[in-house]
């Protein structure tokens, strides 16, 4: 049976402003451990340590073009996929779900018809800071993701005065359901108990799309067992289990389908794992390309020769973007809404009230 190895960077859990690790993801990668073990002694014949880990390896400028090398024979002979988000554009799309979005919902509105969640995303994203105010807007946001974790009439109500302590007039289709009216529909929607900010699922959700239309049949899964990677494989264990037969359009050249073609995912120990090994590289580097096209960090592998190496299919992103009218044809007929509640209902309970 076909087996891809996952691993993913970046985990912090419901909290997604850590100023630290701006970025999540996570990479599949079918390959067996044989031919990953050939793969690691070709590139690094020299290798001392017992496993193969991209954060040491890349501290040294002479491994730099050894990566780059590997992962071109990753993605030239292998099935891949790496997928990335930006955990803040992240948490501020959840905003728009939960605190804006029921609030259309009940006056009759599809709020995400052809992506305009993701368009208003972008824009809070953006030009929030300089329309709202730079630190109104991040205790908002704080404020926010503290209301979704603890669902306390406290939280609530310090979410709405953030909201009012706001320039929200500037942005009113965005914060007046909670500035103006405190919307009991977008307060419920955040105290259910199914609603949280960990983007495990998201995560997944995009890798499983994808690795559902490589793998030939019915395929597994398998990740080292770090403590991270724990609720990834609580979520993995879930999907497999559902069996109901439905099929959602995420996008443009994404969907997912139930029962999925994943039959099994287990935990192995990735220093005797040379093809997970070989997953944390692919993450790993990709991490880092991010930090440093955004100008976060510097130093490692030159993301742009990296990001080179990569076939449109085989990577993924949620990153904020201004083109409007991409984002409306990106998303044109595509069944978000359907998909959020979907995912609520069967996996964590439902959304809205």
């Amino acid at each position: 049976m076909e087996c891809f190895r996952i691993d993913e960077s970046g985990y912090t859990g419901f909290d997604l402003l850590n100023p630290d690790q701006r970025f999540q993801g996570a990479s599949a990668v079918a390959i067996s451990d044989e031919d990953a073990a050939r793969l690691i002694k070709e590139h690094f014949p020299r290798l001392q340590a017992p496993e193969l880990k991209y954060r040491s390896l890349s501290r040294r400028d002479g491994n730099h073009q050894r990566l780059l090398s590997l992962q071109r024979d990753l993605l030239t002979h292998y099935k891949s996929v790496t997928y990335i988000c930006d955990k803040r554009f992240l948490l501020v799309l959840m905003f728009v779900d939960y605190a804006v979005e029921p609030f259309y919902y009940e006056r009759g509105m599809d709020f995400y018809a052809n992506g305009q969640n993701y368009a208003m995303a972008s824009l809070l994203t953006v030009a929030g800071p300089t329309l709202l105010g730079q630190p109104a807007f991040d205790i908002l946001l704080a404020a926010f993701q503290n209301a979704v974790k603890d669902k306390t009439p406290e939280a609530m109500k310090a979410l709405v005065t953030a909201a009012r302590a706001t320039r929200w007039q500037q942005l009113p289709e965005a914060l007046g359901p909670l500035a103006q009216f405190a919307a009991p529909e977008c307060l419920s929607a955040i105290a259910n108990p199914g609603v949280d900010t960990d983007a495990a699922l998201v995560v997944l959700q995009s890798l499983i799309s994808r690795m559902e239309v490589l793998a030939d049949g019915a395929y597994r899964v398998e990740h080292d067992q770090s403590k991270n990677l724990l609720r990834y494989h609580e979520l993995l264990q879930r999907f497999i289990d559902h069996e109901q037969d439905v099929e959602f359009r995420q996008t443009q050249i994404a969907s997912i389908k139930f029962p999925l073609k994943l039959t099994e995912v287990t935990q192995v120990d990735s220093k005797a794992s040379p093809a997970v090994q070989l997953a944390d590289v692919m993450i790993g580097a990709a991490i880092e390309a991010a930090n440093n096209m955004t100008g976060l960090r510097s130093g490692g592998l030159d993301p742009e020769a990296l990001m080179s190496l990569y076939a449109e299919n085989q990577f993924i992103h949620l990153t904020p973007s201004i083109d409007f009218e991409e984002q409306r044809r990106f998303r044109e007929g595509t069944q978000a809404s359907e998909v959020i509640d979907y995912f609520a209902a069967n996996f964590f309970g439902p959304r809205k009230a």
